[in-house]
């Protein structure tokens, strides 16, 4: 039996061959790929003395006694347990055993109604990168999408003419996701200025961007994700470079107009799908309804992305209560 999880994890790591099998075991999207790969790594760092089989939420590094943090090593280890055992490793999978720290529930941020639509205001309209910006805060407000979701759309995702859009979320899961008038008209903008853009970048490196080439460029690093079956990719929203915005440069783009509007903190794109949400929630909406639209596989992970301030709960408590 392995005893030092240490060794075990560096010898197949370095080899690369538990990772894609921990990355099928979870459905991990390329993203969390990494992450479990980081994670895998940072094992190797602490756990040359622990042995397998007598393992504890005590165990990990103390700058990782944080929820999500403490999780997600876990998760990656449980994973790499079951590779271990079902390679015949181990006997038994120890890990499986190891409680996940309890999590400290928090109220995630959100914008209300009226500073959403301050925000949805900020971008510059006369420039085609203000008119990118603002087909991207749209999109965020008016579907509820995820930030790897809108970084991954393609342009053969999108149906202007039917106001809905193509997701593939997490679990590599497909859904289709509608959106609003305004946010069809700030699309529309976008890809008549991404056509110009192209057209640009075209004159400017000599390369046919059609080419396969050109097209290499613009697909995203996991080649898992390509649902075209070998087809070439189209990004719906490009840098000014004419390739695929990244998640980091979308995450900056809110950040830079909400703190042009606002002086709250903690407003990121996850912050836009929480208020997306809160506001459906709060303007009546079934929450198995907003659970299908933000691709949510169980209902309480949509109940912690829901708000119901004060306000509203007196309110609802004079109409409901007999006595009220």
């Amino acid at each position: 039996m392995v005893r030092n999880l240490g060794v075990c994890v560096a010898s197949v790591l370095v080899a690369c061959v538990a990772l894609p099998v921990v990355a099928a075991d979870t459905h991990a999207k390329w993203d969390s790929i990494q992450k479990y790969c980081t994670e895998c790594h940072n094992v190797t760092d602490w756990a040359g003395s622990v042995a397998f089989d007598a393992m504890s939420v005590d165990e990990i590094p103390q700058d990782a006694k944080i929820w999500e943090a403490a999780a997600r090593k876990l998760s990656a280890i449980r994973a790499f347990g079951r590779y271990l055992r079902r390679e015949g490793a181990i006997d038994g999978d120890p890990a499986a055993l190891v409680g996940t720290p309890k999590r400290e529930h928090r109220i995630p941020n959100h914008l209300a109604v009226d500073e959403m639509n301050k925000l949805l205001e900020m971008p510059d309209t006369s420039q085609p990168l203000g008119r990118r910006d603002k087909a991207i805060l749209e999109l965020f407000y008016a579907s509820g999408l995820r930030l790897s979701e809108l970084v991954g759309l393609d342009v053969e995702d999108l149906n202007l003419s039917a106001r809905v859009v193509r997701v593939l979320g997490k679990g590599r899961k497909e859904r289709i996701v509608p959106f609003n008038q305004t946010a069809g008209d700030a699309l529309r903008a976008c890809l008549r200025d991404r056509e110009a853009l192209l057209a640009s970048n075209q004159g400017q490196t000599g390369v046919r961007l059609g080419s396969d080439h050109q097209r290499r460029r613009l697909k995203v690093a996991d080649p898992a994700q390509a649902r075209g079956r070998g087809r070439a990719r189209e990004p719906l929203f490009l840098n000014y470079q004419g390739g695929r915005l990244s998640t980091r440069s979308v995450d900056k783009i809110v950040r830079k107009y909400v703190a042009q509007c606002s002086t709250r903190y903690g407003i990121s794109p996850h912050a836009l799908r929480h208020s997306f949400a809160t506001h459906l929630l709060e303007a009546g909406a079934d929450l198995r309804a907003i659970q299908e639209l933000l691709g949510h596989a169980r209902l309480s992970t949509t109940q912690r992305y829901t708000h119901v301030n004060a306000a509203q709960l007196i309110d609802t408590y004079r109409k409901a209560h007999p006595k009220a």
